[in-house]
Parts: structure tokens; sequence; C-alpha cells
């Protein structure tokens, strides 16, 4: 998607992760990248209601307060309702998590395209889950929120299976990926490190290579760090303490998760060798190995490889059918979207309810 139909400033990955797991399920994270080449198309011709389409997916005004007052009500409990008043570059909390609502509910209006496209349907015992959700949502809402979100009884079905049959999309495309991942490609090693860096950084926190004075320094320290890391005599975490310019100095990660020549050196050492000064883009290493395989953490790593190949396969036909879509977005009645704030509004718990439903036993 393009334009208006994505954020555009961000917040840190931690300060809205919670946002993402709080509501949404895997299959919507598991969507690709790609779809920003979407068509946008900006026109008239909407009901007075409509939000934005996508081809004949029509997404009203009561859909989108369903999603925002659920994500506005579930975030001021963890952390206080002043919470909006945080902003990055100008914009707000507030609008970076309507423009996410946006998205994602795109997204789910595009999956059920695709199920029609795939001949994805739910089925019969699936529809009375669908049913039976909606009707326990429902009922659970008082009179202020129904009227304020415009909610009733058959657009809660139509949410719910809308959700349903994205996410049943998901698991048709990945059903058969299962690939066999090895020890070694999964194990996960702790090792400690000295850094002595060759670079520094400017005003606006980007890097600067030394010079090569500088970094001839640098490594003159670095040798003087790694001959008393090998004599025997000296404790690495003392040295750590006085050589290091890295602020974290272990680290436990898996092949792919650091710069190549660090994992090729930290890979091939064994449980508490030292490593020969190793050069990256950071600087200058000396690694020592704590831990060279976990079974545990290994049998874990193995199941979230295994979910990262099945988001990189769905996202590839996701992306691909989505660039195909026109997408029309209605500015005047997306910019006049706000939270409800009202006492009587608490409603928090529309995905709750699908997962009591949904969850596979």
């Amino acid at each position: 998607m393009k334009k208006r139909m994505i954020v555009k400033k961000k917040y840190p990955a931690r300060f809205l992760a919670v946002l993402l797991c709080i509501c949404m399920p895997v299959f919507l994270s598991a969507c690709g990248g790609r779809g920003s080449d979407t068509k946008v198309v900006l026109t008239t011709g909407f009901y007075s209601d409509e939000v934005f389409r996508i081809e004949n997916k029509s997404c009203r005004l009561s859909e989108v307060m369903v999603y925002l007052t659920t994500l506005q009500n579930q975030y001021e409990e963890v952390y206080g309702s002043q919470i909006w008043q945080a902003n990055l570059d100008g914009v707000t909390l507030e609008e970076n998590v309507k423009e996410m609502v946006l998205a994602k509910i795109a997204q789910i209006k595009s999956l059920n395209l695709l199920a029609e496209s795939m001949d994805v349907k739910l089925d019969e015992e699936e529809q009375e889950k669908v049913k039976l959700a909606a009707q326990a949502y429902y009922t659970s809402l008082n009179e202020t929120e129904i009227e304020l979100m415009g909610v009733t009884p058959q657009l809660v079905e139509q949410l719910y299976g809308e959700y349903a049959l994205a996410e049943k999309v998901y698991a048709h495309i990945i059903r058969d990926i299962n690939p066999e991942i090895s020890d070694d490609e999964a194990r996960t090693i702790t090792v400690q490190h000295i850094l002595i860096k060759t670079y520094t950084t400017d005003g606006r926190g980007e890097r600067v290579a030394y010079s090569e004075s500088a970094r001839n320094a640098a490594y003159a320290r670095a040798a003087e760090a790694y001959a008393l890391a090998i004599d025997g005599d000296h404790n690495f975490e003392e040295l750590i303490a006085a050589y290091s310019e890295d602020n974290v100095s272990t680290y436990s990660f898996r092949k792919g998760e650091m710069t190549a020549a660090f994992e090729e050196a930290a890979f091939n050492l064994g449980t508490n060798e030292i490593s020969a000064i190793v050069e990256d883009e950071y600087g200058y290493h000396i690694i020592k190995c704590l831990n060279t395989f976990d079974r545990e953490e290994t049998d874990q790593n193995k199941l979230k490889i295994v979910e990262e190949r099945k988001k990189e396969v769905f996202g590839e036909e996701y992306d691909a059918f989505v660039d195909t879509l026109t997408r029309k977005l209605n500015d005047e009645v997306w910019e006049g979207v706000t939270f409800l704030r009202d006492e009587n509004v608490t409603t928090k718990n529309f995905f709750d309810v699908y997962e009591e439903y949904f969850t596979s036993e």
C-alpha cells in the first residue's frame, strides 16, 4: 500500500510491540512488505460512513471503531490514558495507532479477496463459531458502546467472519511448509567479547570511520587486550571492564543474527576458547565462547525458524496478490476518525472473545 494506507513515521519497535501482540494474530504480522506498490486511488462516490474500499470490499466507520476502541482501552489499561500524549517528530501515538488499525483492516479485506480467488471458505463449524463469538461480544457491550461505535449484531458477525477467513487463508498457504532444520542451523551460542571501536558518531548519530592513525591506535589497544586475554593470568570479565567500548558484554545468538565476521569466528570456538582479533564494521573484537550448544534452546529455535519460513512463503504470495488490487480511501471520513473518550466506553475484549472460540485445542 502507498500514501495514506501505511504509517510513514513510526515509534520505536519496543514502544509499539505491545500494540501488535495485544490484538493481532500471527497471520497479520506474517504479511510481507511489498504491498507498498499497491495502487491507491482517492475518489468520490463513497457512502457517507465508508472509510475505504479495496476492489469490492468496503470498510465502514463502525468497523474501524471496533478495532480502534478495543486497542485504545487495552493500551490504557496497561499504561493509562496519558500515554496518548506521547509523540514522535510531531506524530502522536494516537495517530500512529490509527494508521496501524487502518493497515490491519486493509490486510484482512485483502486476505478475504485472496480467499475468494483460492476458493477458501469457512465450513459450517467455523461459521457457527463466528455466530457464537459475535453473540458473546455484542452482548458484552453496553448501550453507550453500541451507540458510539455504531455496531450491530450483523456487523460483529461480519468482522469475526472476515477475521476467521483471513486466518484460514494463511493456514491454507503454509499448510505444506515443514522444512528440516539442523541442529547447527538452529543452535544458539553465548559469547562474551571485548570491542575496540573503529568509528565515532556525528551529531545525527551516524557512524564516522576513524582516520588511519586512529584506526592503528585502536588495533594496538585490541592487540594489548588480546595478549592479556590469552596469557592465562587475567580474568576475561575484568578485561571487558577495562577495555571494551560496547555497553553489552554478553551475546546469545544463532546464525544470521550477527555480522558475518563476528559470527564465523564465534561459531568456530569451543567452550571457553578465545578468538584471535576479529574485525568488522564496528571495530576489533576479541571473543570468548561461553556455551556452544543448548538442547532446549536449539529446539525452540527450530520452531522459530520454521515460523519464519512460513511467513516468508506467505508474504511472497500475499504481496504478489495485493499488488494487483486497487484501493480507494475516503480521506474526509478518515481524517475525522478519533478515539472515543467516554467513561462508559470500556470494551476491550473483541479479540479475546475471538480467541476463546477459535484458538486450537
